[in-house]
């Protein structure tokens, strides 16, 4: 192991080195001084310790006394204190890692390490790829003692929550979860990028392209507006005025739907007007991005890298699950070839901590990954896991679309309602850009409450059981006044955070009713996808898996209820015969 710690990158051989100082710390070395076996025993290493004259400092000592080093002349600030918690940090999630308990968060298991007698089993050959020659003994075949020429590189060690969300998509222990650390992102990040002095900052300002609104972080793009307003004053006036400089990266791009007709450039001027309405700084610029397809990453990366300079800071900021990791993993393989080593999961809060990214840009200019901010107007902030799985959009989103008059209304799910209060003409246009896996359901609007009462929780999904619908908050309306000028195409959008949007098509003006739970955002803007679905929808329940399931269980428990109903009239009528009958017996 300390072989393979010398030959890592300095970021990855610090970490291995805490790695070993945290175990070396809990389970202190045995010594055993007899003259015969000058060694130390260790829970996972033996170090040979020979006699000499002379003292010589022990590699280890010297590896950690070069990482100490390397602590203290490393001052971007990137990475926390690790000795501060007694651990070094998770190269997956930034959390300091611990092996002591496994129900608290950090928890990491040691790989036993082979021994070095241990040989993997080998494939027998078919007779028939054999030699000859060996087969008859006069062939000798002599094993070379040099080194792999393509050794397989060390796997980093990740804590036992990345683990599970790299290979099962899920939190090995939900119960730990509550003890996970707030991220002060305020306290923690903002007063870097801010500073006056200092290394140049550039901010990737990360945004989900399927929910814009949601994911755009708003608080930090005023508190950057601010501060370069602030800055530019003192930059008059020869004062210290290092500008951060801003990037907006609208990011998977790959869900939204291939055949439209938007083009880059709309797009790109579509997603600077939103970022304008919603207070961003002025941009350094706006990139369409695609992680998983590799669809602008590397212009990106040389944009990001020439504002960065030799010595700046690049962090990747933004809501929960807005992709970060994803995007960071995606640099990392577009420059080194190599696969990222941070953890990406369809899970909110994956990233813990400031995780530093290594390799990917020139010079001394540092990359890192931040925690996700918490955005509580967006919807998926209530759900549990579950419900959080049905709403994510992990695929190429599709259009499902109503041609609706006034007095109608659509849910999706059991997230939002929209009303056609009023209308100037006498049928519009609805299409759902929204996760497949929500059910939809068109009806009058007079019905609007009994299907909440009676389908919420069950066909309407989520929320998944009717205990859910009262822990989600109040059902409250909000009023729009939307308006177009085409039947072909879609001009309003109105769009809830952490679910999607609902285009609107009409060619002339209508009122609607949006109806979703207390505190969550609902804005109205120019339509992102002006086409629709070439098919209509019908009124009632779309087809669906969660439909037919809870008409399955709903029919069931019906059948049974009638089934016990007439058990009951029987058991009545018999009990009524022979109340009759004992009766005419005793007269």
């Amino acid at each position: 192991m300390l072989i393979l710690a010398l030959k890592l990158s300095p970021g990855r051989r610090r970490n291995h080195v805490l790695l070993l100082r945290h175990i070396l710390s809990q389970s202190p070395p045995t010594v055993h001084p007899s003259p015969n076996k000058p060694y130390i025993k260790t829970p996972i290493l033996h170090f040979p310790k020979p006699f000499s004259s002379q003292s010589h400092p022990s590699p280890l000592i010297s590896l950690q006394n070069q990482q100490l080093e390397e602590e203290n002349d490393d001052d971007d600030g990137g990475e926390s204190d690790s000795g501060s918690l007694g651990g070094p940090l998770c190269p997956g999630c930034g959390f300091h890692m611990q092996s002591s308990d496994p129900a608290r968060p950090g928890f990491f298991s040691v790989p036993v390490p082979k021994s070095p007698f241990y040989h993997a089993p080998l494939t027998p050959l078919p007779d028939t790829q054999i030699p000859i020659p060996l087969k008859s003994g006069k062939l000798t075949l002599t094993l070379e003692n040099n080194p792999n020429p393509n050794p397989t590189p060390p796997l980093d060690i990740v804590c036992a929550r990345c683990h599970s969300l790299r290979h099962y998509g899920r939190v090995k222990n939900p119960s730990a979860e509550p003890l996970l650390p707030s991220f002060d992102f305020d306290r923690t990040v903002a007063p870097r990028i801010l500073s006056p002095s200092g290394p140049r900052s550039v901010l990737l300002l990360v945004s989900d392209a399927s929910d814009f609104h949601g994911s755009f972080p708003r608080s930090l793009s005023r508190l950057l507006h601010t501060s370069f307003l602030h800055n530019s004053d003192n930059w008059k006036h020869n004062k210290p005025a290092n500008l951060p400089r801003p990037i907006l990266v609208l990011t998977k791009l790959d869900v939204l739907p291939g055949s439209t007709d938007v083009s880059p450039e709309s797009l790109v001027g579509w997603a600077r007007a939103r970022a304008h309405e919603l207070g961003s700084a002025p941009l350094a610029g706006v990139h369409l991005v695609s992680a998983v397809k590799n669809w602008g990453v590397k212009g990106l990366v040389e944009h990001a890298a020439e504002l960065a300079g030799s010595r700046g800071n690049v962090w990747a900021v933004g809501a929960q699950n807005a992709g970060k990791s994803t995007l960071l993993n995606a640099m990392g393989r577009c420059v080194a070839g190599k696969e990222g080593k941070l953890t990406e999961a369809p899970v909110p809060g994956t990233t813990l901590g400031i995780v530093k990214v290594d390799g990917v840009l020139g010079g001394k200019a540092k990359l890192f990954d931040t925690p996700g901010i918490l955005h509580p107007y967006q919807i998926t902030m209530r759900l549990n896991r579950e419900e959080q799985r049905m709403v994510h959009v992990g695929k190429e989103l599709r259009p499902r679309t109503y041609r609706i008059k006034a007095g109608h209304s659509v849910h999706i799910g059991g997230l939002m309602r929209v009303d056609i209060e009023e209308s100037s003409v006498d049928s519009i246009y609805l299409t759902v850009w929204a996760s497949a896996l929500l059910p939809l359901h068109m009806g009058r609007t007079e019905n609007a409450s009994k299907i909440m009462q009676e389908h919420f929780g069950r066909q309407l999904q989520p929320p998944i059981g009717e205990d859910r619908v009262a822990k989600l908050g109040k059902w409250e309306r909000k009023k729009f006044k939307v308006s177009g000028n085409s039947w072909d195409a879609s001009s309003v959008d109105i769009a809830v955070a952490g679910l999607g949007w609902v285009a609107v098509g009409l060619k002339g003006e209508a009122v609607l009713g949006v109806w979703t739970y207390d505190g969550v955002d609902v804005v109205s803007r120019s339509s992102l996808i002006p086409e629709r679905a070439r098919f209509f929808e019908e009124a009632g329940f779309t087809v669906s898996r969660i439909v037919s399931q809870a008409d399955s269980i709903h029919n069931k428990s019906k059948h049974e209820r009638k089934e016990k109903q007439h058990r009951d009239k029987e058991v009545n009528s018999a009990n009524i015969s022979s109340a009759a009958l004992e009766a005419d017996m005793i007269s």
